[in-house]
């Protein structure tokens, strides 16, 4: 794995010449153009699962060899977010490095890659006014005034941006930051504090009901509208979960794949740098709410190898999941393994605790020009206060300069890798064959979990979705004296063993055939 991840490092110009010749993120048309491409390939097989309500492709690549959808999977997920853009980035070059260089792992191990989850937020990064866009193209009333997106965000001070406004009002919440005069906090009333400034999204009050960019002119969250903990009457939620083209249509699919035994979905969610926490009693509600304990065991494990892989650290980050979002969805009612990470932090600098304030310390020291300086405007809702706008730029905080990305890609790419050598590996071991007289033949063998990992997640063992281990033994009902002819195992632990036993009357060669689709196959043929 030190060599893979050195030779992603020294070649990854090789295998993304396309992404690395140019010095931004790509737009849409771009990443559909090396989609393409990798289409192109033998082992990749590229579909267009639906469009989106604003016409654009949500596209899936199904990466393997031989019979793909039979061997063991992981599910490589971007653009849960629209504004994430640099998520997009990773899937996509993980594709790429994968087919390039590492077309071995696919004989054993598919992979299902989703690079864009919401292509119409994520236009908004390319687009003449640029803000950190959730929903896509459909037509919503998120403030339900009977009215779809007329109080959305308004460009007061003509820079083609969507920061903030502060308003002083001495009967406000918000403070000048004592680390940074740029950055505002809440007031601590307990601490004796006093607000200044009432802070708002860059915006008018378009409907006059007193609210501020309430009716964005944006639809569906695709991260805010899954089944688990559906945020019921939020915006960008929508009605019901599963509303929209993309999460219908990938969930449709992915409910056909059998084989995807874990997930690794790039969003602000992050249970790699650290893991999630099992709480006994939240385990044991009705709906559960709560890692369960042995799944939080293998988290542990995975995160380890994640920090080891990862030469980033995160500042505190322990994002475990927001209401509505996949990351959650793909464990607690999907039943896999689910992984997520950003895949990009803003170091700890200079012993700073706000995360706004550590991030200009940085960028400044950095010569980033990453904020935009408080500047007083004219607001027509705001006649006789002062109002200024300004801010961290959109983007900056959760996606880095582009020109970081390939060394970020190459390292999640080999993190990945070494999670797919740990799927589950499914042999048989120690097999004998007794003649016990009157040609019958009493067959043993050991079929062994050789993996750091079980069979199923305890929460798919829990839920009965995940498919069971089955051995098959292909003796006729007429000759099979003891033993059965089908047997299921619910699961297996780490490096578990279970031992089988037949009779068989006759001779010739029989072959006895054990697993799941997410935990591969085995077969031992038996001569009599």
């Amino acid at each position: 794995m030190r060599k893979l991840l050195l030779t992603g490092l020294m070649l990854g110009g090789m295998i993304c010449a396309d992404a690395l010749a140019q010095s931004d993120y790509p737009t849409l048309s771009q990443v559909t153009q090396r989609l393409q491409k990798l289409g192109g390939n033998s082992s990749v097989e590229l579909t267009s699962l639906t469009k989106t309500a604003g016409g654009k492709d949500i596209h899936v690549l199904k990466v393997g060899t031989g019979a793909k959808d039979q061997k063991p999977a992981i599910a490589v997920v971007g653009g849960v977010e629209g504004f994430h853009v640099l998520s997009v980035e990773l899937a996509l070059q993980f594709a790429e490095q994968l087919v390039a260089e590492n077309s071995s792992v696919l004989e054993k191990t598919t992979f299902y890659i989703f690079p864009n989850m919401s292509p119409d937020a994520y236009e908004q990064y390319h687009a003449a006014l640029k803000y950190e866009r959730r929903g896509n193209a459909v037509a919503m009333d998120h403030d339900r005034d009977g009215k779809s997106g007329e109080s959305g965000y308004s460009d007061l001070n003509g820079d083609g941006m969507i920061t903030w406004m502060r308003v002083e009002d001495p009967m406000g919440d918000w403070m000048v930051s004592k680390d940074d005069e740029r950055v505002l906090i809440k007031a601590d009333r307990s601490k004796g504090e006093a607000g200044k400034y009432r802070v708002f999204k860059e915006s008018k009050d378009d409907d006059k009901d007193g609210e501020f960019a309430e009716d964005l002119q944006e639809g569906i969250a695709f991260n805010r509208s899954l089944t688990y903990k559906f945020p019921v009457f939020q915006p960008l939620a929508g009605d019901i979960p599963v509303s929209q083209n993309e999460s219908r249509a990938m969930l449709d699919y992915l409910f056909e794949q059998w084989n995807i035994f874990a997930f690794v979905t790039f969003s602000p969610a992050n249970n790699l740098s650290s893991p999630l926490k099992y709480n006994a009693g939240d385990a044991k509600k009705r709906v559960v709410t709560s890692i369960l304990e042995k799944d939080q065991a293998i988290n542990a494990m995975v995160s380890g190898l994640y920090n080891e892989t990862v030469s980033q650290k995160a500042f505190q980050q322990s994002n475990q999941g927001t209401d509505g979002d996949f990351f959650q969805w793909a464990y607690f009612h999907f039943a896999r393994l689910s992984f997520s990470t950003p895949g990009y932090w803003t170091p700890e600098f200079q012993g700073q605790t706000n995360p706004e304030a550590n991030y200009l310390a940085w960028a400044d020291s950095l010569g980033w020009d990453s904020f935009v300086p408080w500047t007083a405007v004219k607001h027509p809702d705001f006649p006789n206060q002062k109002v200024e706008v300004g801010g961290i730029k959109p983007f900056v905080m959760v996606n880095p300069p582009f020109e970081k990305v390939a060394e970020i890609a190459a390292e999640h790419t080999s993190f990945i890798l070494k999670l797919a050598e740990m799927q589950p590996q499914l042999e048989f071991h120690n097999l004998k064959t007794e003649s016990l007289g009157n040609g019958l033949t009493r067959i043993t063998v050991d079929l062994f979990n050789n993996s750091p990992l079980p069979t199923h997640s305890e929460m798919g063992a829990r839920s009965r979705w995940l498919r069971k281990v089955r051995i098959d033994i292909d003796a006729a009902a007429d000759k099979l004296v003891s033993g059965d002819k089908i047997k299921l195992v619910d699961s297996m632990d780490a490096f578990e063993k279970t031992s089988l036993s037949w009779i068989i009357r006759g001779s010739g060669n029989i072959t006895i055939k054990a697993g799941a689709p997410h935990a591969g196959f085995a077969t031992q043929t038996v001569k009599l």
